[in-house]
């Protein structure tokens, strides 16, 4: 299996990055190809809503998601290679970050493609707060992407209690992403 993770913390060694290797870790093992897309790192613009790509491409814009007019490789490249999305993002605000909502927001240049490879997909998430309702926001937009692009939802890691890479590193959810990695047989 091919999986795109794509990272959306601006912090290369923070939480939910911990929560990540650990999955990509237990999907190498497994026999899966891993390649991770750093949406932190990536020249993206956000999507302008001027619907020139029709919802089929090419998108108007011409930066790392390579979807503008003649692109064959970038983000978009990426992810249509891949058999499985993996969205992995620090909660901000009770939500995803910015820097990986730009790239989602992308998308609607390529909906239609996404939505008939009926792509597999997981959320990996890390939180300081612990409170039972914490992931409940992100939890349904996700659950709203699954639904809109056909992905079959494989499983999600939410991290709760893991404000710092030292309490994300002592707790339950490490072993959690590696073996959701370790379930996914390539």
């Amino acid at each position: 299996m091919k999986i795109a993770v794509l990272t959306g913390s601006p912090q290369k060694h923070g939480s939910s990055n911990l929560l990540a290797a650990q999955f990509i870790k237990g999907a190498e093992e497994a026999g899966s190809r891993v390649s991770v897309i750093d949406t932190a790192k990536a020249n993206v613009h956000p999507c302008t809503g001027c619907i020139r790509c029709g919802y089929g491409g090419p998108c108007a814009q011409n930066d790392d998601m390579g979807s503008g007019k003649g692109a064959m490789n970038g983000i978009k490249a990426e992810i249509l290679g891949a058999d499985m999305v993996v969205f992995v993002t620090p909660l901000y605000y009770y939500g995803m970050s910015a820097q990986l909502k730009t790239v989602i927001d992308r998308f609607c240049a390529f909906n239609g493609e996404i939505q008939r490879k009926r792509m597999k997909s997981a959320l990996i998430a890390a939180a300081w707060n612990a409170d039972g309702w914490t992931f409940d926001a992100l939890e349904a937009h996700y659950q709203t992407l699954v639904r809109y692009l056909n992905f079959q939802e494989m499983g999600t890691i939410l991290g709760k209690g893991c404000g710092t890479p030292a309490m994300t590193a002592r707790s339950r959810y490490m072993a959690a992403a590696y073996e959701l990695g370790r379930s996914l047989r390539g």
